[in-house]
């Protein structure tokens, strides 16, 4: 392959999905050397992640992922900018139909990934899944090496700008399905998130996080106690990093920060029913310390089958016990 330079990656999904893409960069670096110019298309909310990442250099924003090239904008932009500067490579990972079209009309001497070759899926973990993706152009060798990392803000501003004490744990409760009217089956109750909290001895900071937006769904797990410290919807994404990376462990549910917690090598204790955590949850690396807390039912995982369409109540949440989680992090992390 003749002297690669400008690689445009398309990455349009949610935080975690943006997540799991990155052990693209290091992988590219490593095969085509570092002075690449890699830029992203990833909506406008999740590429925030990528504020303080030195490997990205140029974001196009892809906020309406279904309107025709004709009436997009932001499509027209991607294209036209690759028809002034050609890409070497293009590495597409969306597999949705709506991206076929902008793939074809985009500029590139090599095109990788969905809609450009003939992918063959045997992998199971979605990190795995998107480096079947681009291993065409990639050693092996370098594939083995690469995994998953993110970059937060500087640390030592975030933890001025709150007053952060050097040693804490945090609490991620939320997910990205609290809004939806239907039952959330990825939710551990707010009574066992209120009952764990409990558990956490005082002289243990706990740093709890939330998006803005979630504010509504930490109300019931007020009054906090006095050694947790209030952090929702105050801070960045660049900034969540940062906190998360120095923290003694993440507890979570299957979502974003479970992922960014991997990715950091921060320990994760990830609670888990419906979704198969060997496909979606955080990714075990040799670097990480990745602790998967489930209730064990035979019914799951159900994600987006007729059993969980039929389920109406999310034992396999519920029946995790605050005190089976306390007793896990305490032996881990010696609290």
């Amino acid at each position: 392959m003749k002297s690669i330079k400008r690689i445009l990656i398309i990455r349009c999904g949610a935080l975690g999905d943006l997540v799991y893409s990155t052990s693209v960069l290091d992988a590219l670096r490593l095969e085509f050397k570092e002075d690449l110019t890699i830029d992203y298309v990833s909506t406008p909310a999740a590429s925030k992640l990528f504020e303080y990442d030195k490997r990205v250099n140029k974001i196009f924003h892809l906020k309406h992922k279904k309107i025709p090239i004709i009436f997009s904008s932001q499509k027209k932009a991607v294209i036209n900018y690759s028809k002034r500067e050609p890409y070497d490579i293009l590495i597409n990972f969306e597999m949705g139909k709506q991206f076929k079209s902008l793939v074809e009309k985009i500029i590139a001497n090599k095109k990788v990934g969905w809609f450009c070759e003939d992918i063959k899926i045997t992998k199971t973990h979605m990190v795995e899944i998107c480096k079947e993706f681009y291993s065409s152009i990639i050693s092996k060798d370098n594939l083995d090496k690469s995994f998953p990392k993110v970059f937060g803000s500087p640390y030592n501003d975030i933890k001025n700008k709150f007053n952060l004490p050097n040693d804490y744990i945090i609490v991620s409760p939320s997910n990205s399905h609290n809004k939806k009217k239907r039952l959330n089956y990825r939710a551990w109750p707010h009574e066992n998130w209120k009952e764990f909290l409990n558990l956490v001895p005082k002289d243990t900071n706990i740093i709890l996080i939330g998006a803005k937006g979630e504010e509504d769904f930490f109300e019931s797990l007020k009054p906090y106690n006095k050694n947790i410290i209030d952090l929702v919807g105050k801070i960045t994404i660049s900034e969540m990093v940062s906190i998360i990376k120095q923290a003694k462990a993440l507890i979570v549910t299957d979502t974003g920060t479970a992922h960014i917690a991997s990715a950091v090598n921060t320990p994760v204790f990830c609670l888990i029913g419906p979704t198969p955590a060997e496909q979606t949850g955080p990714y075990k690396t040799p670097f990480n310390e990745v602790h998967i807390i489930n209730a064990g039912l035979s019914c799951s995982p159900c994600y987006k089958t007729e059993v969980m369409k039929a389920c109406k109540d999310n034992i396999c949440m519920k029946n995790i016990k605050p005190s089976n989680v306390f007793d896990l992090l305490k032996y881990k992390i010696f609290l």
